[in-house]
């Protein structure tokens, strides 16, 4: 996947609960030596410091941090090289956008270069019950060319913790950027089925 011998992710947190879900995935690429540039909405923001207590100088930890209105970011343009782009978590008005080509945002553009490019997307939703328009805008995201990965953990491996929930689906957004990791226990191992 990689155009260099390091894996180049865009990982944008955007308004959604569940932000401890992008600041995970953060740890885990840095593990990697992933190079990684980091996308944040307002919202996203204060989600991460309610439900994490980070903040800006947190995410910088793991390379450049970018607004959601730095329209002038790199990752705003096709010309500008990177491997693949997670959102996590994903709000439905961010899928929304996306699925829309409605590029008002650094987020929404960074998607729509990455679309029109062929390279990777990931989209990290987050919201329960859907309705009909999230679905639709979900089908509208993949025929584009996203993948849609619900924060939905399984729970064959039998869980101890929030930790080992949370790993284990930055343990499939791994698999989808092809990173070879141990981030959970799969079906088969261990003597499960």
């Amino acid at each position: 996947m990689s155009r260099g011998a390091v894996l180049k992710v865009v990982v944008a947190i955007t308004g959604a609960s569940g932000s401890i879900y992008g600041y995970r995935l953060l740890e885990k690429l840095r593990e990697t030596g992933t190079e990684v540039i980091v996308i944040t909405t307002e919202l996203g923001l204060e989600i991460l410091k309610i439900e994490n207590g980070k903040g800006i100088k947190d995410l910088s930890k793991f390379g450049r941090v970018y607004k959601d209105g730095d329209m002038d970011a790199p990752t705003s343009s096709g010309s500008y090289l990177f491997d693949a782009f997670v959102v996590v978590p994903c709000s439905m008005k961010t899928l929304a956008n996306i699925a829309n080509g409605l590029s008002s945002n650094l987020v929404a553009r960074t998607a729509d270069v990455a679309l029109k490019e062929r390279r990777k997307v990931i989209l990290v939703t987050r919201e329960t019950p859907l309705s009909l328009i999230h679905i639709r805008n979900m089908e509208k995201a993949t025929e584009a060319g996203s993948v849609i990965l619900p924060a939905c953990p399984g729970f064959y491996h039998n869980p101890d913790s929030i930790e080992e929930l949370v790993d284990h689906i930055i343990g499939k957004i791994l698999d989808q950027l092809q990173i070879e990791n141990r981030s959970f226990k799969r079906w088969g191992e261990d003597g499960q089925h």
